[in-house]
């Protein structure tokens, strides 16, 4: 594929190349799932419940329980990234000195360092996205925690709750529902979190200002208005909040961290981009970007997860 290079070049090069703003996988990074690495084709993990084990004593022995013994599969999938530069296309560019002075030159070293960062940065954000809200059937994608439980026939109907659009004026009512909804067994549970959107943390902090409609007060948390979140940790009922970027809006997920999983092959996989050059190879004057990694996620029990979704 043909490099496309736009410049407006007047003066000296000051260095360094800008790119958008990337999401990172803050999901894995912020530690809010449990990283099950060198899964090489898949893990299956047990899951065990029993129904009431006490009862009144006599003389006699009596099984007095059923056992549950069930499973699930965590199976990575395979992705890839390949592109392909033509270091011709660099010769008439303003960094062409870089490259050196042979026929038989290299990409500028200051572009291929922006080059691999950008990339890994671009795979970080699609990892997140996907985690959530992932379609194994949309290419580069397998099924994301949130599609894996709107299609789970066992989830609790008291905790798979329909959602509406999320705001400041309702996302405490909102939010609350969540916690209602949270199993008894599991609420106070230290790595308890709801998950949220991006636009249901917004709507909180500023909620939380003093715009909400939920006797907040008009100045908000410690009468400080629209200054009084500064970053920093947020919870909702003494249940921590992780704000996942990569979620879908309007959505949030009670789980607890060791009940959700990403598994991957090397962890290192996902930070490793290689730059094969195949003038040595082919004859052309070609380089091609190559990434190779595995991810997949899967909860273990349903009955512990409330989901709020559209």
């Amino acid at each position: 594929m043909a490099t496309s290079i736009t410049t407006t070049y007047a003066g000296e090069f000051a260095g360094k190349y800008i790119s958008a703003a990337l999401l990172s996988a803050d999901t894995i990074e912020g530690g809010g799932i449990t990283v099950k690495p060198n899964v090489k084709y898949k893990e299956v993990m047990k899951t065990l419940s029993t129904n009431a084990l006490v009862k009144n004593a006599d003389c006699d022995f009596a099984d007095q329980s059923t056992v549950t013994l069930t499973e699930r599969v965590l199976q990575p999938e395979e992705f890839q990234v390949n592109l392909e530069l033509c270091k011709k296309d660099f010769h008439s560019d303003w960094e062409a000195v870089q490259m050196g002075y042979s026929a038989f030159d290299t990409l500028p070293p200051s572009f291929s360092d922006f080059l691999i960062g950008h990339i890994a940065s671009k795979v970080a954000q699609k990892t997140e996205e996907t985690i959530w809200q992932g379609v194994n059937a949309t290419a580069g994608e397998f099924d994301g925690l949130v599609t894996l439980l709107e299609a789970d026939t066992d989830l609790p109907a008291g905790q798979d709750l329909t959602g509406v659009s999320v705001d400041a004026s309702n996302v405490i009512a909102q939010m609350g529902r969540v916690v209602d909804a949270i199993p008894s067994a599991i609420y106070g549970k230290e790595d308890l979190y709801i998950y949220v959107s991006q636009n249901i943390a917004r709507a909180y902090v500023r909620a939380l200002g003093g715009f909400g409609a939920d006797g907040l007060g008009a100045n908000g948390v410690n009468n400080g208005g629209t200054t009084w979140y500064n970053g920093g940790d947020l919870a909702f009922d003494g249940v921590k909040i992780f704000v996942c970027s990569g979620m879908p809006d309007n959505h949030m997920v009670a789980a607890q961290k060791s009940n959700i999983f990403f598994g991957t092959g090397l962890l290192s996989d996902h930070n490793e981009v290689k730059l094969i050059d195949m003038e040595n190879i082919d004859g052309s004057m070609n380089v091609r970007v190559v990434m190779r990694f595995t991810s997949g996620v899967q909860y273990g029990i349903v009955d512990d997860i409330v989901l709020y979704h559209d």
